[in-house]
């Protein structure tokens, strides 16, 4: 005899209908026969939403965003780590305060007090060497901190955004460093050859240190495109070609100075120079208010342009990029050139701004290589770039006063500041430190090595 009412799991009972597709979605359900469609069920039940609990206050939303694994907070810790450690160095650099520690049983508080002593004092002058000094009397002593820092920032930004948008490119530019030298030797020339009236010089110099970087860049560039030179060798031996360089103009006639013997150039005209933002007697001039210009265009040309998403596209992914029809090869040539660009101008606010007024073979320090480490520390984005860039010049500003006053030297700055780039540049061990738990929608840009 047969079943009445069949199971709907025997498929030769159960007709072709589309409770048998659905089966897989409801299987614990048994379907309804067929032509008696009215006393067919729902699968499941309709879900009761779940009761909500009591919101989170403001204060708590904060603090649970702070502690994620963010890239801010990464960062922030990362500062606060390298302090950590720099203190721990500037107590065993002090020979005075480390014979405490010999007869620390007998009387831990002199350790302590002297530790916290010296930690302290040279902390305390390296805020007062970079940002506010309270004990200061009249405007110019009290500006005088953010003026050096402002006047050690401006460069950096530019060769620190000149690294960064390589990167962003998929190439790493090491040469930044060449790029600015050329950059200052164009503008340094412009601004004492050349009989222009002021406004008009000024403009023409950075002009031509703007080209002479980008003529820098553009070299590796096209290798790189051509013939498939890896970028990082070719900005290299760039790199001392133009300090060589710089060597043998300065002491070329018709540019060293005709009243010295040492190397040095003619000084640049005052027409060429830029103009200071708070008087003559302090040094930060209209040069950071150009790299807040070109830092607020290079985010819109990375974020909003076309180029932008095309040099962030071969970046990612060549092959891709190619498939996409994106010229890889022009993508590559435009990058290094516009980044050469950059640095230029960095190299120009050296010689055009107010750290010197003419070429020396040092004239341009270590600002190529520092924006390595600014545009690392940024993340290689546009806007964190200059916030590391400040931040690098309050430490170079500020360690000057701590050298000076304290008697700290000033390569431990230089150790700070390679301290916070190894801990910004390796983010588990901050989590792992401070226990920060995931964030949810941030992600930690750590492959920094695009392009190896």
């Amino acid at each position: 005899m047969t079943n009445p009412n069949p199971v709907s799991g025997s498929p030769d009972k159960e007709p072709a209908t589309e409770a048998q597709e659905a089966r897989s979605e409801a299987r614990a359900t048994p379907s309804a026969p067929a032509g008696d469609t009215e006393r067919a069920v729902p699968a499941t039940a309709p879900k009761q939403p779940a009761a909500e609990g009591p919101r989170p206050t403001l204060g708590r939303l904060f603090l649970d965003n702070f502690w994620a694994a963010n890239t801010v907070t990464v960062t922030v810790l990362a500062v606060l780590l390298a302090m950590l450690v720099g203190a721990v160095l500037i107590i065993v650099s002090d020979p005075e305060v480390l014979a405490t520690y010999g007869y620390i049983t007998a009387r831990p508080g002199d350790a302590l007090n002297a530790s916290w002593t010296v930690v302290s004092e040279a902390y305390a002058n390296l805020f007062k060497g970079a940002i506010f000094d309270p004990d200061a009397v009249g405007f110019t002593a009290a500006m005088g901190p953010i003026s050096e820092t402002l006047t050690y920032t401006a460069p950096l930004v530019f060769t620190g955004l000149s690294v960064a948008l390589a990167f962003r490119g998929g190439l790493f530019n090491i040469g930044a460093q060449g790029q600015a030298t050329i950059g200052v030797i164009l503008a340094a020339v412009v601004g004492f050859a050349l009989p222009l009236p002021p406004g008009v010089h000024l403009l023409v110099a950075l002009i031509a240190g703007a080209a002479g970087g980008a003529l820098w860049g553009f070299i590796p560039g096209i290798l790189k495109a051509r013939t498939g030179a890896h970028e990082v060798i070719t900005t290299i031996m760039l790199n001392y070609v133009a300090v060589y360089f710089l060597s043998w103009i300065i002491i070329q006639n018709g540019v060293q100075n005709p009243n010295r013997s040492d190397a040095i150039s003619k000084p640049v005209e005052s027409s060429a120079q830029l103009p200071r933002l708070l008087g003559d007697n302090l040094r930060v001039h209209a040069g950071i208010l150009l790299a807040v210009l070109i830092t607020w265009f290079i985010a819109w040309l990375l974020n909003r342009s076309t180029l932008g998403f095309e040099l962030r596209a071969v970046g990612e992914n060549p092959d891709a990029a190619r498939t996409a029809g994106i010229s890889v090869t022009k993508t590559y040539v435009l990058v290094m050139a516009m980044a050469g660009l950059l640095a230029g101008l960095g190299g120009s606010n050296m010689v055009l701004g107010s750290t010197a007024n003419a070429l020396t073979p040092l004239v341009i320090a270590q600002i190529g290589f520092d924006g390595i480490l600014v545009a690392l520390l940024g993340r290689l984005k546009p806007w964190g770039v200059l916030l590391a860039a400040l931040l690098f010049g309050a430490l170079q500003a500020g360690g000057n006063r701590m050298q000076s006053y304290s008697g700290i030297s000033l390569e431990l700055v230089t150790v700070l500041q390679a301290l916070i780039v190894i801990f910004v540049a390796a983010p588990a061990l901050v989590k792992a430190i401070f226990q920060l738990r995931a964030a949810r929608a941030a992600r930690l840009q750590t492959s920094l090595a695009k392009g190896w």
